[in-house]
């Protein structure tokens, strides 16, 4: 297992909020070359350790139905329900867990209908769904890595 020195500690933190952050203002900020960055940086990909991925905002793109949903497997094997759930281009978080429900799921849908069919048509048909429990995501408060939220609140009360 690869462990990060305080330097690759301090490029990962100002990756976080930002992964296309140039290197050059990393480097700056951290009293390191360039150069230095560009390597701590590819060995920390190379290694598994990070990744750089773009986060989507579903509702700019027209998919306002995002929600939760806890699945309880009855007579399967829950790391393969699991495998085939994930394959659903509308998952985009799957977790398996301990307490009420075998697996969380999150799943963003287009609108309520789809979110029906999904839900009937697709998630329910697996061998081995025995139940479901729905939770529509109604405001996104904060997310991981200092993202803006999908659902913002708003200045005003409800």
């Amino acid at each position: 297992m690869y462990q990060p020195d305080e330097l690759d500690l301090a490029i990962l933190e100002l990756l976080r909020s930002d992964g296309r952050k140039p290197y050059t203002e990393i480097a700056q900020t951290l009293s390191v070359s360039e150069g230095t960055v560009r390597n701590r940086v590819a060995r920390l990909l190379e290694k598994g350790v990070m990744q750089i991925v773009g986060l989507i905002d579903p509702i700019r793109m027209g998919f306002d139905a995002p929600a939760i949903i806890g699945v309880n497997i009855h007579n399967a094997d829950v790391e393969e329900v699991a495998r085939q759930i994930a394959r659903f281009p509308e998952v985009s978080y799957l977790i398996m867990v301990s307490g009420g429900f075998d697996l969380i799921i999150e799943v963003i849908c287009r609108d309520r209908e789809h979110f029906t069919q999904f839900l009937n048509q697709q998630l329910r048909k697996i061998p081995g769904v025995a139940q479901t429990e729905s939770f529509f995501i109604l405001r996104t408060v904060k997310m991981a890595y200092g993202a803006d939220p999908y659902f913002q609140p708003t200045e005003e009360p409800i």
